[in-house]
């Protein structure tokens, strides 16, 4: 069951492949709010670039987990190599 639930979030239509990158940018969302309310540049300014770190990421990880592997799919279909 554990290996179904783990396949399950691994494949396309999980989208579990970006979420450590989803994560991290929430998680620089949350510091960069705190550090802007309080006054605080560096917890700021690191705030932003985690967050900034989280989207690239998110989108790096949803090309390369999900879209590669579609689009390699469709390249066989057509005969493309």
């Amino acid at each position: 069951m554990l290996t179904r639930f783990l396949d399950t979030l691994n494949s396309e239509e999980g989208h579990a492949i970006t979420l450590p990158g989803t994560l991290a940018g929430m998680i620089g969302a949350i510091l960069l709010a705190v550090g802007a309310v309080n006054d605080q540049d560096v917890l700021t300014i690191i705030g932003a670039v985690v967050l900034a770190g989280g989207l690239l990421a998110t989108s790096l990880l949803q090309h390369m987990g999900i879209e590669y592997g579609i689009f390699s799919r469709l390249d066989e279909i057509e005969g493309n190599e």
